[in-house]
């Protein structure tokens, strides 16, 4: 056992990590679609701190290499709602039982991995971008995924610009969220340690993906991705309406 995780807990999230960060290299986001739902299922209780502790490195390590691409104007209209859902998220972490934290992860991965797969399109504007920051900031800080609205404004975008972008703003938003939770006392040395055994997976994934992005179609990539989240969803979805 390594700081409270059992051994096989720990590989099952250490292979989740590497696929997802892959994925996140190669498309822009990932990590907590892929890695989420399965911290969710085999150790509810690091949900959400622990993937907000790795989206965090995550996004620092892709601005570090690939800012020049980022956003920031459009970033200025969706960070500011990003504070204002944080604060419900911290509520809904604070009050919430695991069942409903868990539930909340497969519907918000379900959801997008149906708009996605529909290819949803909408303009990327002063009231689509306010409106996608204050709905991620909610499901960012509750279940640590808090990518998925704004990816689908940016999903036409190309990628050296949608990749740093959502980057940047993972790393804000997830900065703010753990600040959030750090106020409402909701945070654990024990957790960040984790986080940082865990974090060279990160790196580990991110260089992987540098190949996969030259040699593999963005849409191929995407289609895994769908079925992997989707599939990984599901599967928490039965098991926490079960556990009721």
């Amino acid at each position: 056992m390594i700081l409270g995780v059992e051994a096989w807990v720990l590989m099952v999230l250490a292979t989740a990590l590497l696929v997802g960060a892959v994925v996140q290299g190669t498309v822009g986001l990932g990590l907590g679609l892929v890695a989420a739902p399965v911290a969710s299922l085999v150790s509810p209780s690091l949900v959400p701190e622990l993937m907000l502790w790795l989206a965090l490195l995550m996004a620092l390590q892709t601005v570090a290499t690939e800012h020049r691409g980022t956003d920031w104007r459009g970033l200025a209209w969706a960070l500011p709602p990003r504070v204002v859902g944080t604060g419900l998220g911290v509520w809904v972490v604070a009050t919430a039982p695991d069942r409903v934290v868990g539930i909340a992860v497969a519907l918000m991965v379900l959801l997008s991995v149906a708009l996605t797969a529909r290819t949803v399109t909408l303009p990327v504007n002063r009231i689509t971008l306010p409106v996608a920051g204050l709905v991620s900031g909610v499901a960012g800080t509750a279940t640590s995924i808090g990518g998925p609205p704004l990816a689908i404004l940016y999903q036409r975008a190309e990628p050296r610009v949608l990749r740093p972008t959502l980057a940047a703003y993972f790393a804000i938003g997830a900065g703010i969220s753990l600040l959030g939770l750090g106020v409402a006392g909701e945070l654990r040395l024990d957790v960040l340690l984790l986080a940082l055994v865990l974090a060279p997976l990160l790196v580990a994934g991110y260089l992987l993906a540098r190949p996969v992005r030259r040699r593999v179609p963005a849409q191929r990539v995407r289609t895994w991705v769908l079925a992997v989240c989707g599939t990984s969803a599901t599967v928490l979805l039965v098991v926490s309406l079960a556990s009721g």
